[in-house]
């Protein structure tokens, strides 16, 4: 009976895993070892169907997935969000700078390593408010109105921000906890970075479906590790733990709001009580530390 070749390989493998193919569409087929490699042979009646079978296998195993489009809904009124976010920390610098109501407000708002022992409890909020120089603000500012924005359209500016300052007040907490006695820091950065990482880990879940590969799934959350890592790392005056932890808790929201989104997203009520609320508690935070 006379045999074509329809596959040759270095590897027997890969000559069984295509016999194995055939012998499944009913076509008998032979492993030959020639010259040190493997050669798969078939009768040479069914050699245009073998040969048809293997290249629409070849087809299907290399076509490239087409991760399906990852749907996220917009929410209007971001832009809201980081004016808030703006103004108060441009009031804040205004206050501090003027020793408003003859206080020190670097000295009564700044994050201490005590705050555990001390139940300064505020501090953790305030010191978010505060910053050592202009361009320490104008950093913040523009990374934080940046990441912020995103933030506002994923979940709507009041919910959005809300949720960073719960971050970084989480960030605050252990910063200060893991800081070395007598230590103390000021900076909107660690909300900078919680705002990242919520943005980061967020849009990560929302990539989770396993038909994807994993640098689909992953990239998000790589990029905001990038980020942080980039922009979070240098300075000689730079907290670096504080961006750590910031980031960490934002991105452990992100995963919250992402696994159980709000069913209020679109609520304007749910987003303005939300947006007071987080007004609220940086105004009763000062109004603790400056008594």
């Amino acid at each position: 009976m006379a045999v074509a070749e329809v596959y040759r390989s270095m590897r027997l493998a890969e000559c069984e895993q295509r016999a194995f193919l055939l012998y499944a569409v009913g076509i008998p087929s032979e492993i030959v070892p020639i010259h040190g490699e493997f050669v798969l042979v078939v009768a040479e009646d069914v050699r245009d169907r073998a040969l048809n079978e293997l290249r629409r296998h070849e087809a299907e195993s290399h076509a490239a997935f087409v991760p399906p489009p990852v749907t996220v809904k917009l929410h209007a009124g971001a832009w809201i969000g980081v004016l808030g976010y703006a103004l108060i920390m441009l009031f804040a610098a205004w206050c501090a700078g003027e020793n408003l109501f003859g206080v020190d407000w670097r000295e009564a708002g700044a994050l201490r390593s005590s705050v555990a022992q001390t139940g300064e409890w505020p501090r953790l909020v305030t010191a978010l408010t505060l910053h050592g120089d202009v361009a320490h603000l104008i950093a913040n500012l523009a990374f934080g109105v940046f990441f912020g924005y995103f933030a506002g359209q994923m979940l709507g500016p009041g919910v959005a921000w809300l949720s960073i300052l719960i971050g970084a007040v989480l960030g605050n907490l252990l910063d200060s906890l893991l800081m070395s006695v007598g230590s103390s820091s000021i900076g909107a950065s660690t909300a900078v970075f919680a705002t990242l990482g919520l943005v980061a880990a967020h849009s990560w879940r929302q990539r989770s479906d396993s038909r994807m590969r994993w640098a689909h799934r992953w990239a998000p959350l790589i990029a905001g590790v990038a980020l942080l890592a980039f922009t979070g790392a240098g300075g000689e005056n730079t907290d670096v733990i504080a961006h750590v932890t910031g980031f960490l808790s934002g991105a452990l929201l992100g995963v919250l709001h992402a696994w159980k989104p709000l069913a209020s997203l679109d609520d304007r009520r749910v987003q303005l009580a939300a947006g007071l609320i987080c007004a609220g508690v940086i105004l009763g935070a000062w109004g603790a530390a400056l008594r």
